[in-house]
């Protein structure tokens, strides 16, 4: 009964987390979709430009990630005055990368695209679309702050509600800019950067209109607290380490990239489509490792550490039953399922195959997303930057390189490295969880 319970707890925080990582990630499936009667090359340039957006994320996403487990400590804890200081130390360092990345957005775009070693056709199509989609990650940075508070205080809800308005406004834009619908104007791939530019845009101001508005009266989220420059150095440290945990991680996937693209446009469309079929399963291991933060962390806020490590294996579990169920209809269904993005045989014959092969080693990535949120929630940031870089620089981009290059064993060599790498970083993340002793686990504090 009492296992029960816990049961619903997780699922009371982590459908919502799910349900909003489900709209973003059938946004950008129909969104491809959608773009994909524009020919393979556009397919391909969106895919394209979906890595090198995962990179720029990736390098700044520890800002959300430092506020979601530090102010889940916060909220356990009871010390929200502190956790309100760490926000607001976090939205000025957010504000500061948003300039820095419209920067690189307008005067290198293009080049950015250049360097993946895409065919020029790829690179004249996508480089407009690409700069938009830098001027919406502007946005998006912040907005990301903003989703890392709501779920730190445990409100998933308003983060879902949030995702789901503004994924439901992208999709009707990309519908309506690309080929010029209900009136607008007929923009090709360009009208598919303009949808997520405004998107991105009206995510952040809801974002805002909600923490300064029904979210003041309990956290008191107007009243600008004093600046701790201690703090601003945490929060600083610990974004960098989460960051690069991520860093290393998307651009070995840009590199991964490069090498599909050596393989042909074909190849690389396949591969996008496959990917952004594989997105399924992140959703379930993102919702449940994101509930893993949140529970740990406040968890170890109340000082009860056995409780903490027993709700990290709970989301881990309840998260892999989602991901082998997906697995088995990914699996059943991969043809039709690939030939909604393209009815060129060549693309989703190839992306079907994919699939089949991925289908059930995606709960490694499960395994990973899991445990590494509850190692986010004690704060054990260091390991997880540690072991992402190491196992991603020296282990799955050479294995990419032999696999494709060396061997030539084309896309499906290119996803015996992926799952390789997601097998061991999995399972690295998984033994170092289990063999932490929480009960010496201390809430995170700034040092000078």
């Amino acid at each position: 009964m009492k296992l029960l319970r816990s049961w619903q707890g997780i699922l009371l925080l982590a459908l919502p987390s799910l349900f909003a990582f489900a709209t973003q990630t059938l946004t950008g499936t129909i969104n491809l979709i959608l773009v994909g009667d524009l020919g393979f090359v556009v397919i391909a340039v969106v895919g394209v430009s979906n890595i090198i957006m995962y990179n720029v994320f990736a390098i700044f996403s520890g800002i959300g990630h430092s506020v979601n487990y530090l102010v889940a400590q916060n909220f356990g804890a009871k010390e929200m005055r502190k956790g309100m200081q760490r926000m607001y130390l976090a939205l000025l360092v957010s504000l500061g990368v948003a300039v820095v990345i419209t920067v690189a957005g307008w005067l290198a775009s293009e080049r950015v695209l250049a360097l993946t070693g895409g065919s020029e056709d790829l690179v004249s199509t996508g480089r407009e679309y690409l700069e938009l989609r830098f001027y919406a990650m502007a946005f998006g940075i912040i907005s990301f702050v903003f989703h890392g508070f709501f779920r730190g205080v445990g409100d998933t809800r308003t983060s879902m509600i949030v995702s789901i308005v503004v994924n439901v406004l992208m999709v009707g834009l990309t519908y309506g800019l690309t080929y010029g619908h209900w009136g607008l104007p007929d923009l090709g791939v360009i009208g598919a950067g303009y949808a997520l530019l405004i998107g991105e845009a009206v995510q952040l101001l809801v974002c805002m209109i909600v923490f300064w508005g029904p979210m003041h009266k309990r956290y008191r989220t107007r009243t600008i607290p004093k600046p701790d420059w201690l703090e601003l150095k945490l929060i600083s440290r610990e974004s960098g380490k989460l960051g690069l945990q991520e860093f290393s991680m998307s651009i070995s996937m840009y590199i991964f990239t490069i090498f599909v693209l050596t393989l042909g446009d074909m190849a690389a469309a396949a591969n996008e489509v496959a990917l952004s079929i594989m997105s399924f399963g992140f959703m379930p291991a993102f919702a449940f490792g994101s509930t893993a933060t949140i529970l740990v962390g406040q968890e170890l806020g109340q000082r009860r550490p056995k409780l903490a490590k027993a709700a990290g294996t709970n989301a881990a579990v309840l998260g892999s039953i989602f991901l082998i169920l997906l697995g088995t209809a990914e699996i059943i269904w991969s043809v039709p399922i690939a030939k909604l993005y393209s009815n060129d045989p060549g693309v989703y014959e190839l992306a079907a195959h994919l699939i089949r092969v991925s289908a059930y080693l995606q709960i490694f990535d499960g395994f990973y997303n899991f445990y590494a949120g509850g190692l986010r929630g004690i704060g054990d940031t260091t390991f997880l930057m540690k072991s992402s870089f190491v196992l991603s620089i020296f282990m799955f981009v050479p294995l990419t390189y032999l696999f494709v290059i060396v061997f030539d064993w084309g896309s499906i060599g290119a996803w015996l490295a992926l799952y390789s790498f997601l097998v061991a970083l999995g399972t690295a993340v998984m033994v170092r969880y289990y063999r932490t002793d929480f009960t010496s686990v201390q809430l995170k504090v700034a040092h000078a």
